[in-house]
């Protein structure tokens, strides 16, 4: 899928949190999306998958040619931040199977097969509500992952990862790099993404 972006700016009250971003962005490609706490990364990344309109601009969607309107972007988008709520009450094999009976799994996993990836198998019985930080952010990456979209979010992706969960995330985002969608990571730690991605410097737009 392919996102094109003109004049796109989006204020809060008289602040631009940027402006002026004219791009195109490409299927398969992977974008870093870099910037100081604080400068806005979140932010274009809700415009970008049609969260939160944008104050000014445009932003248009197209899928082998032909237009999406933003109401359909939805389906083909999957996203991990570190503000996503998961389901506090259920278990985490009754969150992949409530998420994954309204959204397709990426490579054909079954719920068990994500758990043995995520190495939670051991949890897969335990609420999500008892979880520590590193294995909520281990679960709302997996999702993300295993999750069949053409455009990936990843918003902040390593927060409280210790370096095993570090390692797997990526992995996940290597073997996520050759299934041809877009991925976009919105990350002031060059660690989180590769050196060939694409770099959107958000001050650049300020």
């Amino acid at each position: 899928m392919t996102i094109t972006t003109e004049g796109l700016g989006k204020r809060f009250n008289r602040e631009w949190i940027f402006r002026n971003l004219d791009t195109t962005f490409i299927p398969g490609a992977i974008y870093a999306v870099t910037g100081p706490n604080g400068s806005g990364k979140s932010t274009l990344l809700q415009v970008l998958w049609g969260q939160m309109p944008p104050s000014k601009g445009v932003v248009t969607y197209a899928r082998g040619g032909t237009a999406l309107s933003g109401e359909d972007v939805y389906r083909h988008v999957a996203v991990a931040t570190p503000y996503m709520d998961l389901i506090e009450e259920f278990t985490l094999e009754e969150q992949l199977r409530f998420h994954f009976s309204l959204k397709k799994a990426r490579y054909g996993l079954s719920p068990a097969d994500m758990l043995e990836r995520m190495y939670l198998a051991d949890a897969r019985h335990k609420v999500i509500g008892n979880f520590s930080s590193g294995m909520r952010q281990r679960v709302k990456l997996a999702l993300a992952f295993y999750t069949q979209a053409d455009l990936v979010f990843l918003d902040e992706p390593g927060t409280n990862l210790d370096d095993r969960a570090f390692t797997w995330y990526l992995d996940g985002l290597r073997q996520l790099l050759t299934t041809g969608c877009t991925v976009w990571v919105a990350s002031n730690e060059p660690a989180e993404y590769p050196a060939e991605a694409h770099k959107v410097d958000i001050m650049r737009y300020k």
